[in-house]
């Protein structure tokens, strides 16, 4: 994996070029990236992967993949699966370093043992609102409870009896001693394990009590041998915690750096929200094209290059900002651009009749695949006959005089082919324009004529006798405001229109072989992918996004 964000200057490098001149870590990077499978991986963990990832490569270090499996109430081998197959798409390699928090529940099940036997751990008999009360606020100090000193000896035996499953959920969790004044409320005596007798998807009905996240993260980093930690932003706070465990256990202690999480406008980066809009129907599922899921964005169209690219614009920070939703369509566009083959599709058909052709004349014109690549000179044969489609936008009755399309009277360019002047509009009943008659100019074959005249207009076509008849699903954001939340309930702020259905567009026929995933674009249009549901009967694109490049257009201002 080439990752250029590893390469470009930021914060963290600074801080791992330092570590790797003054030998710390003996001159080490390896790295990891630690997801929960509770849920699918979305563009905000993309960025953390390509970070991780990056960084090790770029170092000649190594990186690990780790699920952090603490909760089997919410993890599924659903997710470890998607997981496992995204964060491999995204091109991070952890050759034969895939781990589990779970491989080290009997380590982490001594060390707090270990711990008790030190006076730095007791079991509590609290209940979770009880402990929540007991904690204090940010200007309260917390206050100690009442089973904060029992015997190290009463503290083992509990403990024990915890883990042989002897007390029922929520009876009693073990708590880490430290200071129950600390300004720092993650000091003031963190839970460490909760009974819960729940059936774990590796470990079975081994355990009745499971370690928390706060508890298990550290101490699995240093297993490891992870020199650099990175997190986002809000463990921040947590590092303190981290520290202090690792301290007290005279092991192995990695270095955590936090760096801003990935904001993006009209995005909701919330697993817990995004669940809710998949179990409540606003989307078809977590690989919905509008979801921010990398599954949403591959059936989209996006590529792991141009997601790479992105995080790669976007850098590394230790502040959070927002990202403007344009700077990742333009990744995408500028991706797409140098490789994506051109074709003609007409979204919205309108049929003209060449009236002067031959009725059962049929001509090939070759055209460019890759006009976009000079070096490139492939082309592609378009069938040519007396019934085409074209765009309804490309004709106006009564058009301006800067409007270079088709109207009454005008003359325009057929791309690659003729060209050709409207001579009467069809309408029907209600008045609207349902077929165009035009006439072509037989000596302007390809688009030239011996008396080289110019005309200003070019537009793209499908004949109708050959064409590839198509669903084409457009989309947009999911969320009208850049804030989805902005006013509190996200589900306010539903785009209606985020996805419109297009059942009747016309392809030419060379696409009638695409296969799912297959990507081009649709000549001045926008970059489509064939989508997982297309069929030789029924084939169906998804637009992945259109040619319009609002960012750099304000980029230039």
């Amino acid at each position: 994996m080439t990752n250029e964000s590893a390469s470009s200057s930021n914060f963290i490098r600074t801080l791992i070029d330092e570590d790797m001149k003054t030998g710390r870590f003996n001159g080490r990077v390896q790295t990891r990236f630690p997801p929960e499978p509770n849920g699918y991986l979305h563009i905000g963990h993309a960025k953390s992967i390509c970070l991780n990832s990056g960084l090790a490569e770029d170092y000649g270090g190594k990186f690990n993949l780790r699920f952090d499996d603490t909760n089997p109430t919410k993890e599924e081998q659903e997710y470890i699966d998607a997981i496992t197959e995204d964060v491999h798409w995204l091109g991070a390699d952890w050759e034969d370093r895939l781990f589990y928090a779970s491989d080290y529940f009997d380590q982490l099940y001594e060390w707090a043992v270990e711990l008790i036997k030190q006076g730095k751990a007791y079991v509590d008999d609290l209940s979770a609102e009880e402990i929540r009360e007991y904690r204090g606020t940010l200007t309260e100090p917390g206050k100690n409870s009442p089973y904060r000193d029992r015997s190290i000896e009463e503290n083992l035996d509990l403990f024990e009896r915890m883990k042989n499953g002897e007390f029922p959920d929520g009876s009693r969790v073990l708590r880490a001693k430290i200071d129950m004044a600390s300004p720092n409320i993650n000091f003031r005596d963190p839970v460490m394990y909760r009974i819960l007798h729940a059936e774990h998807p590796r470990t079975g009905d081994k355990w009745k009590i499971y370690p928390m996240y706060d508890w298990a993260h550290g101490q699995s980093d240093s297993i490891e041998g992870i020199t650099h930690s990175i997190c986002t932003l809000e463990f921040e706070n947590n590092r303190p915690l981290y520290d202090w465990f690792l301290d007290q256990l005279g092991v192995y202690h990695p270095q955590q750096i936090e760096f801003a999480r990935l904001n993006l406008t009209h995005t909701l980066m919330s697993k817990r929200k995004l669940l809710r809009l998949v179990k409540d129907g606003y989307v078809s599922g977590w690989d919905d094209p509008r979801m921010p899921t990398i599954r949403g964005l591959r059936r989209r169209g996006y590529t792991p290059e141009a997601i790479r690219k992105f995080t790669d614009m976007i850098g590394v920070a230790k502040a959070n900002s927002v990202v403007e939703l344009s700077v990742l369509e333009y990744a995408i566009r500028e991706d797409l651009n140098a490789y994506a083959p051109r074709a003609m599709g007409v979204i919205r058909p309108l049929k003209i009749t060449v009236t002067n052709y031959p009725e059962n004349m049929v001509e090939e014109f070759e055209v460019p695949t890759h006009p976009q690549d000079k070096d490139n000179n492939e082309m592609r044969v378009v069938p040519f006959s007396r019934e085409i489609y074209i765009e309804q936008d490309d004709f106006m009755e009564d058009a301006p005089s800067k409007f270079f399309r088709l109207s009454q009277g005008r003359e325009v360019r057929l791309l690659g082919a003729y060209y050709v002047t409207c001579t009467d509009v069809v309408k029907d009943a209600a008045g609207n324009v349902v077929e165009l008659k035009c006439e072509y100019d037989p000596e302007s074959r390809g688009g030239q004529t011996p008396d080289n005249r110019k005309v200003k207009g070019t537009i793209h076509w499908v004949s109708a006798q050959h064409a590839v008849p198509a669903e084409l699903r457009l989309y947009d954001v999911l969320f009208t405001d850049e804030d989805p939340e902005a006013d509190g309930d996200f589900l306010e702020n539903i785009n209606p229109d985020s996805l419109q259905i297009i059942e009747n567009a016309m392809l030419e026929p060379n696409l009638a072989e695409a296969k799912s995933g297959d990507q081009f674009q649709f000549m001045r249009q926008g970059y489509f992918v064939v989508d997982p549901d297309s069929t030789p009967e029924k084939m169906v694109f998804n637009r992945t996004v259109t040619l319009r490049d609002s960012w750099q257009k304000a980029q230039s201002k």
